[in-house]
């Protein structure tokens, strides 16, 4: 389609028009009447789309793309779509458009036409170079893009209008219809399968007679009609059958990139071509049983390869795809049935029994058992009873119950849950980016190195025949299929396991640092213990009205102050809060308050000491002062659980030669108490946020890379240090918002799986890559010292392919078993 760099001279414009009378469009090359075309200066197009497509690409700078086509025949930009002006529609924007935290406009869209990497390289350039496209990434595993723009620069009909320009279309990704879809496809392929398959059985029928006559003796008649009924039956197995490498082949010259596709059908079709020409000629050996051997083993490799990538990432659609678009809900005191979308924060919302939990809330009435497997992975039902809470995406057992809803759909958990493994998805590891970039130039010397085997051959034995068999072997035999999805495929299967284990990557990279990381970080309180503290003792020095500690501590999310909270509220059910005149919380000591002329204190003894206040404490639990005016009136000892699964955590990490460190925001005594208890030898104790950030970052300067696990808002410096931070899903939101990774369960068990799949899935892709090179270095020689037919190649081309998925598979199978 593009700039061809340079502009036809007119007086040699003038001679050609003389010469031929018929002159090729600037665009698609097509030669035509100078009557019919349109002249713009020095250059001529056969319509207006080509004139347009020709001056939208320069203009966004791709008229690089004309170079890489090397004048090929392109077909006509213009096709009719619907009038994308629907996609600018209201209704359209509430169904598939979010509107991310930077206040820019997000979509997923499955680009239709994609064959290649060249073809995502020319739709991220196209895409990135408009004003007002923030960000444009495209997944080659399932053609899905990833498009941020600013609304108020650029519409998204105009996104898809140059979609749409440069020879492609694009509809919104919408799991419940993109079923469809892959049905499609996948019949398409089942078609041409069937017809490669009849026709190659029935070409092997006659082949047999051709080897039997090849040795009993045979005349040349027979063999040529022989020959002839072959080259019948392999033509439609060439031409519609291995249309879609051809198709595959010519978007890929577009851009000037040499793929898989140009090696198969270029292979077949000089095999076709020569055994045409055997056949007319009556002399030699004719290869239409290779032709159609080649295109059905390649297909049937691609197809294996489709539904392999369509299984890897099921995990996403299936969550979506089981999302019911309505709920029950109360309006003035009727239940009503309401659009998910519409469902606001307080409404009432109703869940059956059998029922999917669809949004975020508390329980109001009634209570029962809920499935939380498929955020968690944990198989046992939890109950659940008035006033706690329900999480989007869960399963009601037997529970029919009322519930207020605490968020709205786009920001409830379920949804955030899609929303992180579509980021994931679209985020391409570092090692994926540098096989890509082998692969592009990968082809590009597999078919340098047939030309030269055939001049070898042919300078060596004096047989064209055998040159080029040989050569045409050497093409096929090669596989950049299997170094392009080496990292994609294992990656997607290791993002699927995760998030069935309740494990959310937001970028399939972090899948590569973790495996890289040497050392752990952790915070104490809701990370290593359960963050839930109970009151064990209670101290009172002096009578004071509770209701004002209540009031303080209710106010705080803290898990002490809430431990505290819990505890007076048991022994006093009626007690009420009061509203202070001033409340400031202070990071890693506790709380300050004022009321009717009174100051009032609540923490632990660092900030008793910086009001100096001082008092004897001997006590090895965790303790919180209250004090009123400058006077100890109470004391709580407190005590956390320890998670379950913390020494096989370490365990994991003390094996896998990575370092543990705890950091906590409590006295000594209580830190080295823990530490001891989990074994780990490596801990700070009153650490601020900012003495845990700077922490990190003296371990970054010593060239570790460091993983921080935490879950308040005390642990925002430290996670946003780290290279990998982990948050646990029930942590603040903020802290989830920066956590590269979530656990939904909260649990070490998680915790300890997220380095066993990164590890495992990092190993993988390694394991494909040495696969693909080891393959291409041992085959490749051999087909060019004349060792494997071009049958064979075929055969162990696409085997190298499925080798590489089949790898990547294991690690479903191996987690589905634990």
């Amino acid at each position: 389609m593009l700039n061809r760099g340079k502009k036809f001279e007119k007086t040699k414009n003038l001679e050609n028009l003389k010469l031929s009378n018929k002159i090729p469009c600037s665009h698609c090359q097509l030669e035509f009447d100078p009557s019919v075309m349109i002249q713009d200066g020095d250059l001529y197009f056969c319509c207006n789309g080509c004139q347009g497509v020709y001056h939208l690409l320069n203009d966004k700078g791709l008229g690089s793309f004309y170079e890489k086509n090397n004048n090929a025949i392109l077909t006509s930009p213009l096709q009719n779509y619907a009038d994308s002006s629907n996609f600018d529609s209201p209704s359209f924007y509430d169904k598939f458009v979010k509107v991310n935290s930077e206040g820019f406009c997000e979509i997923s869209l499955i680009i239709e036409g994609i064959h290649c990497s060249a073809c995502v390289w020319l739709n991220e350039k196209a895409l990135n170079k408009m004003d007002g496209v923030i960000e444009a990434n495209i997944n080659f595993t399932n053609n899905k893009a990833k498009v941020i723009w600013a609304d108020d620069v650029v519409k998204l009909s105009k996104i898809i209008d140059m979609i749409r320009a440069i020879g492609y279309n694009a509809h919104a990704y919408d799991a419940t219809t993109q079923e469809v879809h892959v049905n499609r496809e996948r019949k398409a392929y089942y078609l041409k399968m069937a017809v490669a398959i009849f026709a190659s059985m029935n070409i092997m029928w006659i082949a047999v007679a051709q080897y039997a006559g090849y040795f009993s003796g045979i005349t040349q008649d027979i063999k040529t009609i022989l020959n002839v009924a072959e080259g019948i039956l392999a033509t439609p197995v060439l031409f519609y059958s291995g249309w879609v490498f051809f198709r595959g082949a010519y978007y890929g010259l577009k851009t000037k990139v040499v793929n898989m596709d140009l090696l198969v059908a270029t292979g077949a079709l000089l095999t076709y071509i020569y055994s045409i020409y055997i056949t007319v000629m009556q002399r030699g050996e004719a290869y239409f049983d290779s032709v159609s051997m080649i295109i059905t083993f390649v297909l049937i490799g691609k197809f294996l390869e489709v539904l392999s990538k369509k299984n890897a990432a099921d995990t996403l659609d299936l969550i979506i795809k089981n999302i019911p678009a309505e709920v029950k809900v109360i309006k003035n005191n009727t239940v009503v049935t309401c659009k998910l979308d519409d469902v606001k924060v307080n409404d009432i919302v109703i869940v059956s029994s059998g029922e999917k939990v669809l949004l975020d809330g508390e329980i109001i009435k009634g209570d029962g058992s809920f499935d939380e497997s498929s955020l968690t992975g944990e198989s046992n039902p939890v109950y659940k009873s008035v006033g706690m809470n329900v999480v989007s995406g869960t399963t009601s057992i037997d529970a029919d119950i009322y519930f207020r809803a605490t968020k709205d759909f786009k920001h409830s958990t379920l949804s955030n849950i899609v929303t992180l493994l579509e980021a994931a998805i679209n985020k391409k590891p570092k090692i994926q980016q540098i096989a890509n970039k082998l692969s592009e130039y990968f082809s590009s010397i597999i078919l340098l190195l047939s030309l030269l085997t055939f001049l070898g051959w042919w300078h060596y034995c004096g047989n064209f025949e055998t040159s080029f068999m040989v050569a045409v072997s050497v093409i096929i035999i090669a596989c950049p299929c299997a170094l392009a999805l080496a990292t994609p495929v294992a990656t997607l299967v290791g993002l699927s396991i995760s998030a069935s284990r309740g494990i959310l990557f937001k970028e399939a990279a972090g899948l590569e640092t973790m495996a890289k990381i040497d050392t752990l970080v952790l915070d104490k309180t809701g990370t290593i213990t359960v963050g839930k503290p109970e009151v064990i003792k209670e101290y009172i020095y002096k009578d004071f009205d509770k209701q004002l500690l209540y009031s303080m501590v209710h106010s705080s999310k803290h898990p002490i102050s809430q431990g505290i909270a819990k505890y007076i509220k048991e022994q006093n059910k009626d007690i009420a809060e009061i509203v202070f005149d001033d409340y400031t919380q202070i990071p890693a000591k506790g709380i300050k308050a004022k009321y009717k002329n009174m100051e009032f204190l609540g923490g632990n003894l660092k900030l008793l000491e910086e009001y100096k206040i001082y008092i004897e404490s001997s006590t090895q639990e965790t303790s919180f002062y209250f004090v009123i005016d400058n006077e100890v009136v109470a004391m709580y000892e407190l005590k956390d659980r320890i998670k379950d699964g913390i020494k096989e955590l370490i365990a994991n990490m003390r094996q896998s030669k990575i370092e543990v460190v705890l950091l906590s925001g409590d006295h000594k005594n209580i830190t080295k108490n823990i530490a001891k208890e989990v074994g780990i030898y490596n801990f700070m104790y009153e650490q601020t946020p900012q003495d845990k950030a700077e922490y990190i970052n003296a371990l970054h300067n010593e060239n570790k890379k460091v993983v921080m696990v935490g879950d308040g808002v005390n642990d925002i410096l430290a996670l946003a240090s780290a290279d990998i931070a982990i948050a646990m899903g029930s942590g603040s939101d903020i802290a989830v918002e920066v956590g590269d990774v979530v656990l939904l369960d909260d649990s070490l068990k998680s915790l300890n799986d997220t380095f066993k799949i990164s590890k495992t899935t990092y190993g993988l892709i390694k394991q494909n890559l040495f696969i693909s090179l080891v393959y291409n270095s041992i085959t490749i020689p051999l087909a060019m010292a004349g060792y494997v037919i071009p049958l064979f190649a075929a055969i162990s081309m696409s085997l190298s392919s499925l080798l590489v998925v089949g790898n990547s598979m294991r690690i479903r199978y191996k987690w589905n078993k634990d």
